[in-house]
């Protein structure tokens, strides 16, 4: 199983990002999916969430109205729109899927992350 990230970038503050997550060696509708980062100095800290079939999306407060997360399953692919971005946004995100499709917001729930990309927003 494999998820690989990319998308990340130096971006100004207000600007906006696509990340995007494919996977491979699994399939995909049977997985829940997640986005997570970790800044500078600070634990990994959860940041949107889809169920498995899409139905039930989460987020983390900071991001709600900004952030969406986006499966497409037919590409195995889940992506994160960033918009209006926030310095304090500035982490390595990354992507997790799970056989789980109870709390989803825990990374400790996750069975496959993927190898991380960088956000730099710049003030």
């Amino acid at each position: 199983v494999q998820l690989q990230a990319s998308g990340g970038g130096l971006v100004q503050t207000g600007g906006s990002l696509r990340l995007s997550c494919a996977a491979s060696g699994l399939t995909f509708s049977n997985y829940a999916v997640g986005w997570f980062r970790q800044a500078p100095g600070k634990e990994r800290e959860f940041v949107a969430a889809r169920s498995r079939t899409g139905a039930s999306t989460y987020y983390t407060d900071s991001v709600k109205g900004r952030f969406t997360i986006i499966r497409d399953n037919a590409k195995n692919t889940v992506y994160l729109q960033m918009n209006s971005l926030k310095p304090e946004d500035t982490a390595v995100y990354y992507c997790a899927a799970t056989w789980n499709n109870g709390d989803i917001i825990r990374a400790r729930e996750y069975d496959y992350w993927g190898q991380g990309t960088l956000v730099t927003v710049s003030s």
